[in-house]
Formats: C-alpha cells, structure tokens, sequence
C-alpha cells in the first residue's frame, strides 16, 4: 500500500503569496497543491500534515474528514485552518489522479468541456502591485522600479495616482485584455476613495457614484460583445450598495462582485430581489455549509467560491452542485499561480454550471515561466486541459526558486534570509 512519506511547502512571492504543497509517498508518487494565503499558513499546513503522513494518500475523503475533525477546534466553519486543509487535499488529488495516470478531471468522473473559459481580473488602469499576508504592498525583487517605492498602502485603501482609476485607463486595459483573447473582465469599482469620503463609514458619495457609473460604461463600451464584472470588495452598507446596484441597471455588467459585507446573508437577499444587476459572492464563505444559507436565501446570483480556501476540491465540487439545485452558475474566485489556477481548472472541467475561472496574473511576469511541461496554462482567455495525469503542468523548480519567498522553506530546502 502506498504511503505519505513527507509534506512540504513552497511561497512564492508574486502579486500575493502562492503557498504550495507538495505530498510525497514511498513509491516515488508525488502531488502538488496549492493553499490561498493567510498569516502564518505554513505553519498551519505542517501541524496539519502530520495527520496524513503514513497513510494512503488516495483515501483522500476520508483524509479531508480527518483533517477537519482533528482542527474543528480552530474553525470548524472556516479560518484559515481550511486553507491549509485545501491545499493539502487538492495536493492529494493530484497524486491520486497521477497514480491512476488520468488527467485529474478524470478522476472526478469526466469533463463537460476540456477548454475553460477565463475571465481576467483587470483591477483598473495599471497593473495589480504586490501585497503582503496581510494585505500590505510590498516590492518584490521581479517588480520594475515604482515612483511609490517606499509608500506603504492597503489593499482595500490604495493612494489616487495619476492616470489611474480613469475611464481612458479602464478603457484601454480593457481593450488590452479583449486583444489577448479574453472574453470576460473584471475591475475594482470601489477604489480609491475620493476626498471627504470616510474608509468605515461603507457609503458612497454623490461624486463617487457618478464616477463608478462612468468607469463601468468606459470598460464596457470599449469591448461590446465582452463580458465585463466590477468588483466592490464587501465595502458598502445596504442602502449604498443599493443605490451602485440600481446606477448600474443601464450598463451591461456581468455581474456586481461583493458589494456587501459576507456575513450579511439578509441584506445580500434584499440587494438580489431590488435589483436586475447580477450579484456575485462567495470568495469569503467556507464549506458547503457556508453557502447554504445564502443559497437558501436567494442572497446570491452568480456563486463564487475560491477552490484553495474553501475547504479541498471535493468539497467545492458539493458546492458546485448545490447551486447547481437552485439553478445558479459558478464563477470560482480565483488568485492563485499556475498550481492552483490548473487544478481549480481541472474542477471547472467537471462543474455543469460553469460560468468562469479567474485569472488574477496578468501582471506577474514569471507565470508561465514557472511551468516547465504541460503549458501554457492561458491562451487566448482560456486554459486548454489535456491527458497529461493529474493537474496536467509540472513545476520548473529552478524558476520556482528564484522568485520563493526568503525566510520560508522551498520543499524543505533553507534558501536563507
């Protein structure tokens, strides 16, 4: 009987931290995976991975269960104990599925199409910068020089640029991105804030609404015939979020994305009944039980789970299939690397009701070069899935290294500081 020898990690640093998990057997088997980032994930990910080691890695459900039951302590309903879980789990599938020499949609039963479209995350006018396990910009060794070098920001507060957040920026990465084979889009609507505007008070001014409605028309009628989402980033109270929802009827949005607070189940459902604009939710909700009640309270349009945080594969397969009873596509948040991005590809492939996959990349240089077989993951807006067993690319380990995240262990090798 097969057996799980070791589990290992790799970060590497891009626009967010890529966590991968590499599950390792003594028959010479391997697994990759990958886990969406969070404070301290890789020492989570090892406490959990003594749960695994010696044992079958094809018993992958019965791993999962024993994973969440020996962690319920620590966020039986989410947290970041389930990031962990997932990516040791999709860590696993992978090995199965290259024990059994399939492509990982096999392994799950076949695929309702093998060419997955995606829809490319825009952000505004400029490229997404890189941020920290806590949301903090940062500068990484692969970035060009930047005049804002040195200047801290939030992710959720970045500082107003010029030529940024305009509608002839969003027009033309727009454009841009159509010209590459995109077919759907997405950018942020709710950045920056304008002056006078308060970051807690989660309301929208006169100025601000007048000006989101103008971005969204600009991306839209610069690529008629494509799919184009905006991204709130939970930011607003009901009534605001209400009001951005109704401005928007006029334009053609593929949907409006978390322009509610997660948690608020109630005033999600009254946002979806008092408007024709399409909400998307989800990245934020855990396990199937997570989803249930939005589901059960129509507080949701387009549903939007990320696969390396939402609790393994499987369990967003269940997801998948519950919307799926309420007739609602899926749209999977999606802000992994290669890894992650090829195996969530790979489910997709299995799901129905599937609308589209993120791609959240385009502005890291190294994303393909971090593949050495099986590529490219993206061509022309979408990833074709071939019989290569398994998630289907094989990690350049070179590459891989130069861009690891010093101070973190490369599959148990010390890099240094």
């Amino acid at each position: 009987m097969m057996r799980v020898t070791r589990v290992t990690t790799a970060v590497l640093e891009a626009n967010y931290d890529w966590t991968l998990v590499r599950v390792e057997t003594d028959e010479g088997v391997t697994g990759l995976g990958e886990a969406f980032f969070g404070p301290g994930l890789t020492g989570v990910i090892r406490d959990v991975a003594e749960l695994v080691i010696g044992s079958d890695p094809r018993d992958v459900e019965p791993l999962t269960r024993k994973m969440r039951l020996a962690t319920a302590h620590a966020g039986a309903a989410g947290g970041l104990v389930h990031h962990a879980i997932t990516g040791i789990e999709s860590a696993l599938w992978d090995l199965h599925a290259r024990a059994l020499e399939v492509p990982l949609y096999r392994a799950f039963g076949g695929a309702f199409r093998t060419r997955i479209r995606v829809y490319a995350d825009c952000h505004a006018g400029d490229a997404l910068e890189s941020y920290s396990s806590v949301l903090q910009s940062r500068r990484p060794g692969w970035a060009p020089p930047d005049p804002m070098d040195g200047v801290v920001e939030e992710h959720w507060d970045p500082v107003e640029r010029e030529g940024v957040y305009t509608t002839d920026a969003y027009a033309a990465r727009a454009r841009q991105m159509a010209g590459a084979g995109f077919t759907a889009l997405k950018f942020d609507i709710d950045l920056p804030r304008l002056p006078g505007e308060d970051l807690y008070a989660r309301t929208i001014s006169h100025a601000q609404l007048e000006r989101q409605v103008e971005l969204a028309s600009a991306a839209c009628d610069a690529v008629p015939g494509v799919d184009v989402a905006f991204d709130c980033h939970w930011r607003y109270a009901a009534p605001d979020a209400l009001r951005l929802a109704r401005a928007l009827e006029a334009v053609p949005v593929f949907w409006l994305e978390d322009p509610l607070p997660p948690e608020n189940v109630e005033s999600l459902a009254g946002l979806c009944r008092a408007t024709s604009t399409p909400v998307a939710t989800g990245e934020n909700q855990y396990l199937v039980h997570g989803f249930e009640a939005l589901l059960r309270a129509g507080a949701v349009d387009i549903v939007a789970p990320d696969f390396q945080k939402v609790g393994g594969l499987a369990e967003a397969r269940r997801i998948a299939d519950r919307a799926d009873s309420h007739y609602l596509p899926v749209a999977p948040h999606n802000i992994s690397g290669p890894v992650g991005t090829m195996a969530s590809a790979h489910l997709c492939a299995v799901i129905p009701n599937f609308l589209a996959l993120e791609w959240h990349a385009a502005s890291v240089p190294f994303f393909e070069d971090l593949v050495v077989s099986g590529g490219p993951v993206i061509g022309e807006g979408h990833v074709q899935l071939g019989t290569a067993p398994g998630i289907g690319i094989e990690l350049d380990l070179d590459v891989s290294r130069k861009y690891a995240r010093r101070g973190e262990l490369f599959f148990g090798e010390d890099l240094g500081a």
